[in-house]
């Protein structure tokens, strides 16, 4: 007997007696809310509290200010700052910066939540060229999504049925505008303003318009949203890719320095600098007629493209050259394991330093379009049909990369100080463009993911005017989705390092990682993106979809997931005097097909070759169907008082990278990451308790509990894989990173309280603890959740008339494991951010905004272990004025 199933099927059937209501899928739904005239900070916080008193089921909610106008800036920074909700800023290692791009939910990693637009999927897309190939995952990148679009948010903490499945948990749903719910018959709004990146040194421009019209009947409308932003960022930091390695006892320095054999050292020490330009584009369009009372169609299409060239120089310390093979000075030091401080005399011929300098042009893009209809078939039935498509696309068509080889003969020195502050690092020789002894360049390669979805989803809610059984939802939903990585042409290089040697440099910026500390090399040359660009392109021979033994075609970096999801659900929502909730059944059967590549070493066992080597192509087969059961309960058990208790199963499946990514390694120190197409989906058993007591307006205490139970949780391990080396031209073997089923559990307590204080003042602040851990056992002897911040708490005030507002917030993170990086396990250090906003209502068509982000220029960390360092990031802080016109 499975016990698992027997206590969750006993917890929702204690509720079946006590079941209620759930709040209808229309009743949160873009065309039924209410108004969107819903103006300043205590009206969007008011209509949140209803919205989230009202609901059945576990729900938390934030509502636009005005149109272009959350509490915070950014969708993601605004989620943050509710219970239980955490952000990343990155996909995969990529490190920090300033601007949140990915959500999760009470401690798990983004992956387990799930983010839809008006009830439906979204097709997702990333710039950074890794997360485009080798890290793909099923969350969705907010850099795609505006303020401007979203009217409200709603995030689902707890599971019903008629909800889409893929969450394991919660669901994110942005709920966009519709043009009937306007009050005018037309309505236009602007907003032009500026963002200024202080560490970038650039100011540079925001747009945003709408216009709403429907006719004087009220049956017929159009809306049309756009939007064009540009912003500079400038990233300053120290880098350590990869983390420290361990010296091993076949390395040639184990056998003069026998001590050293286990001891970890540093493969690379970098000094970086990364310089990206953002431009984002695009607009909704929502065309809606209701021919009759009963019936509601509407058309939407949304587009969203994010242009992100970017520039990372890293000037490194080339450990791996040298640190295994030469033994340090005498004096050096070993502590926990790990070679703290050390200094390597100069050998003639040994090259002490390695310097990258990678331009990229990148792009993501997203876009949808959908057709819904809504017809109340009697008094009693309602039928809703949506089918829609949608698409995105992250590519990296050409990669400008020069690696050079310095510093020769001059040696090398460090000393390390634990996790919380960057190497002290320095390397001898003639390090400046003269001292270049040798050229390298790769990845002149197109690199491109894609993301599509058809879907299709027809639902019913069935009403009953007496006795408890209120309504029954049912439905069905189909989806066909298909996540590819392609590499299919590239250039081969000529005599690039004639045409770049002598030509235009630059200089790293004065003070440059000043807040990041330490003392490493700061005053660095570097070629121009021009003229790497120029030198690259004039010197390479581009071989388009040239195949067989002499192309470009990387077969390794590429795969193909398909899926095809059917899905089916019925819900029964009760009611009684001063109880309401659900209980329901959801039925999943899913397809997966699975198509990747993996090397081989002869010619007779290959499909398909080319100047990368030579693989033999990999088909799997997976199917997975469950039912996934499903109850919410609600008392009022006083009139302000509220307890909501839940139990639910639900299931996500594994990040696309993670089934279908052939194995890629790097080759400066033999490691690398690949897929497992034999992943199970993870299945969670979900309890949630909430206790809820509104105390007055815009006032609210709430304590709760979760427990989730996370059945083939996904981890990753260490294997030893043969890879194609283009140093080598062969063969080699790599440790490799791959995705393994391991059961995980997390048991958190959340703590909100609001507080309106006299007419103007108000003070908000949550607190979520999580307690998150896995069977899994990593390479540090730790049983760490991904993911999973122990601490998370916000504190915020605001003050509003009828003229002036301004509120400010602080968020804090406590330290999570995010991955692996290379072999290492990846953590994330505490961090916590400050943003104020100030606004001011000139007129009743003109109000002025300001907006500060990162105030406390936070510097974000991230380590190895307790004493070793793997990253530290500055990006400076971000100011946002706003003229905002309504008409």
């Amino acid at each position: 007997m499975n016990h698992r199933k027997s206590l969750l099927s006993a917890a929702i059937f204690s509720c079946i007696a006590f079941s209620a209501h759930a709040q209808d899928a229309a009743q949160t739904s873009p065309t039924d809310l209410d108004t969107i005239q819903v103006t300043g900070i205590r009206g969007s916080m008011e209509k949140s509290l209803d919205t989230k008193r009202e609901a059945n089921a576990r729900l938390e909610v934030v509502t636009a200010e005005d149109v272009g106008k959350l509490p915070a800036h950014n969708v993601a920074d605004t989620l943050q700052r509710l219970p239980g909700v955490n952000i990343s800023s990155a996909s995969a290692d990529e490190g920090g910066f300033d601007e949140a791009d990915r959500v999760s939910l009470r401690g798990t990693s983004p992956s387990l939540t799930q983010t839809l637009i008006n009830g439906h999927t979204v097709g997702s897309a990333d710039w950074f060229v890794l997360s485009q190939g080798n890290n793909v995952g099923r969350s969705v990148s907010y850099s795609l999504l505006p303020s401007e679009l979203v009217s409200s948010v709603e995030v689902n903490k707890s599971s019903q049925a008629k909800l889409q499945d893929g969450g394991t948990t919660g669901t994110v749903n942005i709920i966009t505008r519709t043009p009937l719910q306007f009050s005018k018959q037309f309505s236009a709004e602007a907003s032009v303003g500026a963002v200024r990146s202080d560490q970038a040194e650039s100011t540079d421009p925001q747009y945003s318009a709408l216009f709403n019209y429907k006719n004087d009947e009220g049956n017929f409308g159009v809306l049309l949203q756009a939007f064009y932003q540009k912003r500079e960022l400038r990233r300053e930091a120290q880098e350590i890719p990869g983390g420290f390695t361990k010296i091993a006892a076949t390395d040639p320095v184990a056998a003069t320095n026998p001590d050293l054999i286990g001891v970890s050292v540093p493969g690379l020490l970098g000094s970086t600098l990364f310089e990206q330009t953002r431009e984002r584009k695009g607009g909704l369009l929502t065309i809606q007629f209701k021919p009759t009372d009963a019936l509601n169609l509407s058309l939407s299409g949304f587009t969203s493209e994010l242009e992100a060239n970017n520039y990372n120089r890293n000037f490194m310390l080339w450990g791996g050259n040298f640190a295994k093979s030469q033994a340090p000075n005498p004096g050096y030091t070993v502590v926990d394991g790990v070679l703290t401080n050390a200094t390597y005399a100069g050998v003639p011929g040994t090259n002490y330093g390695v310097y990258d300098m990678i331009y990229r042009e990148a792009t993501a893009k997203t876009s949808y379009v959908t057709f819904d209809a809504d017809w109340q078939i009697n008094d009693t039935l309602d039928a809703k049909f949506q089918a829609g498509t949608t698409k995105g696309t992250g590519e990296t068509p050409r990669q400008f990369i020069a690696e050079v080889t310095l510093g020769q003969g001059g040696g090398a020195s460090w000393a390390t100080h634990g996790a919380g502050s960057p190497v002290d690092w320095n390397i001898g020789g003639d390090i400046s463009p003269n001292g270049v002894t040798s050229f390298g360049t790769w990845g002149n390669q197109l690199v491109k993911a894609e993301d599509k979805e058809d879907w299709a989803t027809l639902d019913f809610s069935q009403y009953f005017s007496a006795g408890t059984l209120s309504s029954i939802d049912f439905g069905v939903r189909f989806a066909d989705h298909e996540r590819e990585a392609l590499s299919p042409e590239g250039a081969t290089p000529g005599d690039i390092w004639a045409a770049l040697e002598g030509s235009a440099t630059g200089n790293y910026p004065s003070g440059f990682a000043g807040d990041v500390g330490g003392t490493f090399p700061r005053n660095i040359w570097y070629y121009t993106p021009d003229a790497l660009k120029t030198a690259i392109i004039n010197n390479s021979t581009w071989l388009a979809g040239n195949d067989g033994p002499t192309g470009r075609h990387n077969y390794g970096a590429e795969w193909k997931v398909k899926e095809k999801n059917f899905a089916g659900y019925v819900q029964a929502n009760f009611s009684g005097d001063w109880w309401a909730g659900n209980v329901g059944l959801r039925y999943v059967n899913i397809k997966q097909d699975i198509n990747s590549y993996n090397a081989v070493a002869n010619a007779a066992d290959a499909d398909v070759s080319s100047l990368f080597g030579m693989w033999e192509r990999t088909a799997f087969e997976n199917k997975h169907d469950r039912v996934l059961p499903s109850a919410n309960i609600k008392f009022d058990l006083d009139d302000d008082l509220v307890l909501r208790v839940a139990a639910s199963q639900t299931q996500t499946l594994p990040d696309y990278s993670a089934l279908g990514a052939s194995s890629w390694g790097s080759d400066l120190n033999r490691t690398g990451g690949g897929g497992n197409p034999n992943l199970k989906p993870t299945l969670s058993t979900n309890l949630d308790a909430n206790l809820e007591w509104y105390f007055m307006p815009r006032g609210l205490l709430s304590v709760g509990a979760y427990h989730m139970d996370m059945k083939d949780y996904i981890a990753f391990d260490v294997v030893k894989r043969q890879l194609y080396s283009e140093l080598t031209n062969q063969l080699e073997t790599y440790d490799i990173s791959t995705p393994i089923n391991a059961d995980g559990k997390v048991t958190g307590v959340e703590v909100a309280y609001e507080q309106p204080i006299g007419d103007y003042f108000g003070f908000n602040a949550n607190y979520t603890y999580a307690d998150g851990n896995t069977d899994h056992t990593w390479s540090d002897g730790t049983h760490n959740l991904l993911g999973t911040s122990k601490n998370t708490y916000n504190v915020g005030a605001y003050f509003e008339n009828e003229r002036f507002g301004a509120r400010v917030s602080y968020t804090h993170r406590s330290s999570f494991l995010i991955s692996l990086s290379g072999t290492n396990p990846y953590y994330q250090d505490d961090f916590g951010t400050l943003s104020a906003s100030l606004n001011f209502k000139a007129t009743d068509w003109l109000s002025i905004s300001l907006d500060g982000l990162n105030l406390n220029n936070p510097t974000y960390k991230y380590y190895q272990s307790a004493a070793i360092p793997t990253s530290f990031y500055s990006n400076g802080r971000q100011y946002y004025l706003n003229f905002r016109f309504k008409y």
